[in-house]
Parts: C-alpha cells; sequence; structure tokens
C-alpha cells in the first residue's frame, strides 16, 4: 500500500530537462497542448524524432567537433522547443541521399521526419500512404512570417504539396537567383593581358587563351576547358553550377523549360533555337573551349579539377564562392577568382536573357501515424523566422553564418525565405554599410553577412570564410543589382513544372532520350540532322499529346 502511494505522488509530477523543478499533470498537459499547437511552444520533455538527413559536401562545413545531431542549430532546437534529432540515416545531396530515401520509402520504413528531393518522390511518398497531412500543423504552427513567405509566391509553392486539398508536406522555397554568372580566374586573365568579358564571345576567347596558353602552368594540355556537367542545362528552371543555359540562351533557346512562341506554349528542347545552340556548343567542344572529358567527369571530379587549379573557367549562381570557391581559394590564396555577367545577345552593355526559375524543390515529410508531426513546422519557425528575425540569443547561427557552415548543417536541409530574398538581403547590407540604415535593425542573418562584409576592403589578407560570404553577398549580388538597375535582365518566364498524366508514364524515356541526343550531337557522335530526326520522335512518342495536356493545364489554346 506504501508503495501504490508512493507510485501514485511520483505519477502526479513529471520533470522537464529545463527546468529542475517538477510540474504537476495540469501543467504538463498544458505544456504539451502549447507545444503541439503553437509555433514556438516549448515540450516538457525532450521529444526525439528520427531522421533521414541531407548532408553536404566537407561535413558541411562544421566546426571541429560539431556533428549533424549536435551542433548550433540543433542545440537551438533543444533550448528553445526541446526536440532532438536521431538521424535513422545520413546521406550526400549530391551522391547517395535519394539512394537512401528512394529505399526507404520502397521498404515502407521511412523516419518520422524526412526531405524528399523532388515531386515525383513526393508523389511516391504521398501514393504509398506515408506521408501524413499536414494541414492543420501548418495553420497552427507556422507564424505570420512564414505564411507570408509562403503567400510571397502565390499559390506556386504550397500547392505542390497538396494532394486533394490536404497539404502533404512542407516545401522549400527557391528564392528568384537571378541569371548565372560565368567565373573566371581573373589572375590568369592578368597573366595574359586579357580585359574583362561583357559578351559571350568575350568569354569564349577568354577560356579558349586558358587553354592555349596555360598561365596557370599545369603543363601542356592540362588546363582543361569551360567545366560543364553533362545534364547540359537546369532542369525546368533550376539553377545549377557548371551548365550551359547562357550559351543556349545566347541562341535564344531554353531547353527542358515550358516557354511561350508565338502565342503558345512550347517545350524548349524541340524548338529551333536549340539546333543552333547545339551547333555552337558543338564547335567550342571540337575546339577544346568546352571541356572535352565533359562526359566522364563527376560533379566531384569537376570541384576537384577547381579546387586544384587546373580549370578557370564556369558558370554558376551567386553562391558559386560557398562551393567549390571557398575551398580553391583555401588551397591557392593566390587564386583570384571574379564573376562577370555577359549579355547574352552579344551586344556590349546588351541584354541577358535567362528562364526564370522553379519555386520549389525539396519537400520535408512526416511519417504517418507519428506522434509529433507538428515537430516539422515547429523547426521551420523557429529557425526561418524567430532565429532569424526576432531572437536575440541566436549567436551560435549568427557565427555558423560568419563562418560559411552550410545550410545542409540544419536538420531540415531545406531554405524557406521569400521569393525576393536575395534583393532584400543586398539592399539592406549596402543600405547599413552606406549609412542608411542602422545595423541593430538588421535581421541575423543580414547582420552576419554585415559583419564579414564591412572592414573587408580594409583588410590586407582574409580567411577563404570571409572572401566567399564578400563575394557572393556583394561582389555577385552587386553585379545582378546593377544590371536589374540598368533594365538589361531579361528574364523568360517558364510556365509549366507540373506533370500530366501522360508525363507520369512516358516522360523519363523522351527526357533520356533527349539527353541523349544532345550529348550525341556536341561530341561529334551524330551530326546535326540528328536532331530533326528527334524532334519528329519526340513528337510521335507523347511529346505531342504532353504538350496538349500541358496547354491544356495552362488554359493555353492548343492545335
Amino acid at each position: 500500500m506504501i508503495l501504490s502511494i508512493l507510485l501514485s505522488l511520483t505519477g502526479c509530477e513529471k520533470g522537464t530537462p529545463s527546468d529542475p523543478g517538477k510540474l504537476s499533470d495540469e501543467e504538463y498537459e498544458e505544456m504539451m497542448e502549447s507545444a503541439r499547437t503553437t509555433p514556438y511552444g516549448k515540450y516538457p520533455e525532450t521529444i526525439y524524432y528520427t531522421l533521414g538527413k541531407v548532408t553536404g559536401e566537407n561535413n558541411s562545413n562544421l566546426p571541429e567537433g560539431d556533428t549533424y545531431e549536435n551542433n548550433e542549430y540543433t542545440r537551438y532546437l533543444l533550448d528553445k522547443i526541446n526536440v532532438q534529432n536521431e538521424d535513422d540515416f545520413e546521406g550526400n545531396e549530391y551522391s547517395d541521399y535519394d539512394k537512401l530515401a528512394e529505399m526507404a520509402i520502397k521498404t515502407k520504413n521511412i523516419p518520422d521526419i524526412m526531405v524528399v528531393s523532388d515531386h515525383d518522390m513526393l508523389r511516391d511518398v504521398v501514393e504509398a500512404g506515408l506521408a501524413e497531412d499536414l494541414t492543420e500543423v501548418y495553420e497552427k504552427c507556422s507564424t505570420p512570417t512564414i505564411k507570408n513567405i509562403y503567400e510571397s509566391y502565390g499559390d506556386e509553392v504550397l500547392g505542390t504539396a497538396t494532394f486533394d486539398g490536404k497539404l502533404m508536406a512542407i516545401p522549400e522555397t527557391s528564392i528568384s537567383s537571378g541569371p548565372s554568372l560565368v567565373w573566371l580566374r581573373k589572375d590568369w586573365m592578368n597573366i595574359l593581358g586579357l580585359k574583362d568579358p561583357e559578351t559571350l564571345n568575350d568569354v569564349i576567347e577568354i577560356v579558349k587563351a586558358f587553354v592555349e596558353y596555360d598561365p596557370g602552368n599545369n603543363g601542356k594540355g592540362n588546363t582543361v576547358g569551360l567545366v560543364c556537367d553533362e545534364e547540359l542545362t537546369g532542369d525546368t528552371g533550376y539553377s545549377y553550377e557548371y551548365q550551359l543555359d547562357m550559351i543556349f540562351a545566347s541562341m535564344g533557346a531554353y531547353p527542358k523549360q515550358w516557354i511561350e512562341r508565338n502565342g503558345e506554349i512550347v517545350y524548349g528542347s524541340v524548338q529551333p533555337e536549340a539546333r543552333l545552340a547545339l551547333l555552337k556548343i558543338r564547335a567550342l567542344y571540337e575546339e577544346g573551349i568546352l571541356d572535352d572529358h565533359f562526359l566522364f567527369r563527376t560533379t566531384n571530379n569537376i570541384i576537384e579539377l577547381v579546387e586544384n587549379g587546373r580549370c578557370g573557367s564556369f558558370f554558376g549562381p551567386w553562391w558559386a564562392p560557398n562551393n567549390p570557391l571557398m575551398d580553391a581559394v583555401a588551397n591557392d590564396p593566390s587564386a583570384d577568382w571574379e564573376p562577370y555577367l555577359v549579355s547574352t545577345d552579344d551586344k556590349v552593355g546588351g541584354k541577358i536573357s535567362y528562364s526564370s526559375q522553379k519555386t520549389t524543390g525539396k519537400y520535408v515529410i512526416v511519417r504517418k501515424g507519428y506522434e509529433h508531426p507538428e515537430i516539422a513546422m515547429k523547426i521551420i519557425s523557429v529557425l526561418f523566422d524567430y532565429a532569424r528575425y526576432e531572437a536575440n540569443d541566436a549567436e551560435g547561427i549568427k557565427n555558423y553564418f560568419e563562418q560559411n557552415v552550410d545550410p545542409t548543417a540544419r536538420p531540415l536541409a531545406i531554405n524557406v525565405d521569400y521569393k525576393d530574398a536575395l534583393s532584400r538581403c543586398y539592399r539592406d547590407i549596402t543600405a547599413v554599410m552606406n549609412g542608411e540604415k542602422s545595423e541593430s535593425e538588421l535581421p541575423i542573418l543580414e547582420d552576419s553577412y554585415y559583419n564579414v562584409c564591412k572592414d573587408y576592403d580594409l583588410k590586407q589578407e582574409h580567411t577563404p570564410q570571409e572572401w566567399a560570404a564578400y563575394t557572393s553577398r556583394i561582389t555577385a549580388l552587386k553585379i545582378i543589382s546593377d544590371a536589374e538597375n540598368a533594365g538589361r535582365l531579361d528574364m523568360v518566364d517558364s510556365l509549366y513544372f507540373g506533370e500530366t498524366a501522360t508525363m507520369k508514364t512516358d516522360w523519363w524515356k523522351l527526357r533520356e532520350y533527349e539527353k541523349e541526343t544532345y550529348l550525341q550531337i556536341i561530341t561529334g557522335d551524330k551530326n546535326i540532322s540528328s536532331f530533326d530526326v528527334f524532334v519528329k520522335k519526340w513528337k510521335s512518342s507523347g511529346g505531342t499529346k504532353i504538350t496538349e495536356e500541358v496547354r491544356e493545364e495552362l488554359g493555353a489554346a492548343g492545335e
């Protein structure tokens, strides 16, 4: 009887790791209910969740001693809302993560929370009945700021994660990155007495000189031309490194994009302009201006060429200093990588054409039946609203920004930000640097970059992290901002990112056929007439039907 009384008394009190005292059952339940139904409510005890963890190159540049389960992000979340990830599996975003995620889906053994890398994988999870409905979670546990962020994209982002009126995942937002820049070794240009490029043809002449005259002293034949990923261009408007979108755009071509031509929706890869672009790229390949071994290189191989000084040119977005150029500069501090934005119409001061971007990519799913599905939304609210806009206690996360720790260090390796976040960030930082705004008004991300950038020009030496932060957030974004202000940016709308009925069965075959044909033409395995054969077969093998479906979905008139 005494034991029974003691047990009953013990059952009325529960401890919480953040409070050495005790909670009554009533207090415990009130605290738990608040945690379940509000963005920032703290759980009365630590809630552990299994996670499918996306990792980055070089351990995401985490400081020594930090791990994906114990770092500034996870410690902050533990302190604020009392949640802790236990990684079920970890995989690099560029290599094995998708394979691990696909295996978990196939075996129907997914972790409590997991990131899936595209809409096809999300659909597979939903159709398999593995994903939890997050509609109520979004309404209750996302903050007004998070809702405003998603609303800045209209229905484009949340709509892709909605099935039969239910929100089945939390989508990443893909902020507009603008056109690709060409990144060149300025120190090599100086050695050869070359001027800064203003047109695409200028870039071609610079790369040709790099290969021919070997300013990096790699030895004859060892300096690689313009490096290129075998995918050639970004998928449905998404911006990548090492691709040739700008060269295609110089011929008015936008492969893999659904665009408007003469009042109709068409697929860019089968248009006459793409044929002309392939001829141009083939000539670059034959001259060695385009890396003549690009078909045999993985992304890691390309990065090694850049880091080891064997390559001095590639196309990439504004964030290229973070990866791979930070490590390239660390390997060789004399390497002076500079970004340039060149006209695609071959006129000095001319137009810079590029396609608009896909507004979302990755998705956060929660295992159906998991007891705390709200955790995923709470993590996003804490990291992308509270820690960024409200908190004054997130110095550790701020230091990560300043140290250029990769965003994959976050438990959920996604980004949630306004569509025009880049412009906002650049405007805010430069406003403070110009004395037009107080530093105290800067959100944590912008303030971290401001602290790195404000004294950059006064220093004689910089760490690779400082160089990467300044070059990405100031140098590269200034170039894009100046071009925008001058009215030079010519964005072609990429109009469709969904999946029609015929796409579900035929699209993968058409895409493989397209890739194979493009690569064979570029490398000379087939002559240019094979493009015409490709277009005809593409149309007869489902392409015409898919085009009709896309037009119908977009409300466009088809033939």
